[in-house]
Order: structure tokens, then sequence, then C-alpha cells
């Protein structure tokens, strides 16, 4: 008998060899052994606490910065959806939202309620759970200026909660546990003019627009920036803007953002960026990170 024939039953949907490639940017990968969907945070507990400690636990945001691989993905996926995970609530100078908020409409909401800090957020698409692990950050500002707690469900189902120094943030990285799935985070934004703050985002959504193919089946910035240097610099320099590789290539508009051009596979995505990874390091002995 398989695991997912001895698992509770779930309010939420829980989905067998379930393709992936729908829930990422991309639009490439195989299937997760199992999708669990779940409809509230006790759904999500309650399955966690009954699944087997040796099946292996994957979470999915949005899916914008993410190759699933063809083959598929072992064991429980995991993604927050619905409104249940994505409420946003502001009382003072807190936003409370749910992990499965996408970072635009948290900064939108921020906006409307005259409060700074969360601008930079409309220039990321990804949801809150994907910002707090890896400190999540653009154009100067990161989510380690303005969050200020957060909790999340570890891998047998325990409530756990985190003040901002328990994460020990550095550039997109964290030092909290790495198995858990975060529910709920609480920021602290800057009372301002409310029109003010929508200009400010309205910038970054016009720098976004004319400087990357968002428009694209794309995962965004495809490589950390290393300490001195610009990423999208040195894949141009190595001859990767636009030059295909199967499916994929390294976007003409901007060289840090890989693409679908097609019908590219993961294999071709994967491919790419292990074969400028490793031109970078021959011509410039840097080793860019993923």
């Amino acid at each position: 008998m398989s695991w997912r024939d001895d698992l509770p039953a779930v309010r939420g949907k829980l989905l067998r060899d379930e393709p992936l490639g729908p829930f990422t940017w991309f639009r490439v990968g195989g299937a997760a052994e199992a999708l669990f969907l779940p409809a509230d945070h006790e759904d999500l507990a309650d399955l966690l606490r009954a699944l087997p400690q040796d099946v292996p636990v994957t979470i999915l945001g949005v899916g914008s910065n993410v190759i699933v691989r063809d083959g598929g993905v072992p064991g429980l996926v995991i993604r927050l959806a619905g409104r249940n995970f994505a409420a946003i609530t502001v009382e003072g100078d807190r936003i409370t939202v749910g992990a499965g908020a996408l970072d635009a409409a948290v900064a939108k909401a921020a906006a409307k309620a005259g409060l700074a800090g969360l601008e930079f957020y409309a220039g990321i698409p990804g949801t809150i759970g994907g910002a707090l692990t890896m400190n999540a950050g653009c154009y100067g500002s990161e989510t380690k200026d303005i969050l200020v707690s957060a909790w999340g469900y570890d891998r047998s189902g325990q409530k756990r909660s985190f003040e901002l120094a328990d994460f020990g943030y550095t550039y997109r990285h964290s030092q909290a546990p790495a198995d858990i799935i975060w529910v709920q985070a609480v920021y602290r934004g800057r009372p301002d003019d409310a029109a003010a703050v929508e200009a400010r985002m309205a910038e970054i959504t016009a720098r976004r627009e004319t400087t990357q193919p968002i428009r694209e089946k794309t995962g965004g910035s495809t490589f950390k920036n290393p300490p001195g240097h610009s990423s999208w610099k040195l894949v141009d320099e190595a001859g990767w803007r636009g030059r295909p590789h199967g499916g994929a290539m390294f976007s003409p508009l901007h060289s840090n953002f890989m693409i679908n051009t097609g019908e590219a596979s993961a294999a071709d995505l994967e491919g790419l960026g292990e074969a400028v990874r490793a031109d970078v390091k021959a011509k410039t002995g840097i080793q860019l990170e993923w």
C-alpha cells in the first residue's frame, strides 16, 4: 500500500499524479506524486500530523521562480491558495497577511492604507511565503526591512512563531528552519500620503515592464548577484543573451531572465542555466548561484 492510500480525509483537495507545469510561470515540468491544496490552516496542520515522516514535502507558491523537473516531484507538494491563505488586513501601521497572498497585492493594500515601505513588493511576482523564505527584495529594499514576525507549521504540524531576528536574514537567504510552511506574516509600514505611495509603486511597475520580459514564460531573475558583480552582466559578457538552448534562452531584454520560448522542457531550461554557469566560471572564475 502506498502512503497516499493511508492519508486521512481532507477538506481541501488532495490530487494524485497532478501535473505541476500549469502551476508555474515556465509552464514546464512533470507531476507531483500528490498535490495538496488545503482548505484552511487546520486542514494543513491535520494532514501534516498524519503524514509519515519519511514522505518528502515540497512547498509551491505561485511558481514564479521555480523549475519543476520533467520527472516530477516525489512525495507531497503543498500549495497554499484561496482566501484562507491570502487574506490581508491593516490595523494602524501593521499589515497582517497570509503566506499565499501575492506580494503585489500586499503592496497595493499598504498603499491604499497610506503605509509606505512595502512599495518594492509591487516589483516581486511571488507570494509572501516565498518572500519570507528567501528575503525577497528589489530596487534597494528587502523583506527584512519591513517584517515584524511570522508563523507557520513545521513538518510535524506544530505551530512555530518567529520574530524578525529569528530569521537571520542575509541576501536571498534565511536561517529559519527549512521545513517551516509559512502561513501568516506581520509587516510594519510607515504612515505616508496614499497618493505618494501609489505613485512610487507605479514607477516600480513601469520600470519592470520596460526592463524585464514579464509577458514571457519566465522565472524572474535566474541567478543571485555575486558580491561586487551583476549576474545579468556576467551572462551577457559570456555571450548568452538571446542565444537559444533547445526551447530556452536568456532574454534579449534582460540577460538574467531565462525564458521558455515556446516548447522548452525543464531539461532545456536547467541545461541552459548550467551551461551559462560553466561558461561564466571558466571565463571569470565566478560561480553563479541559482
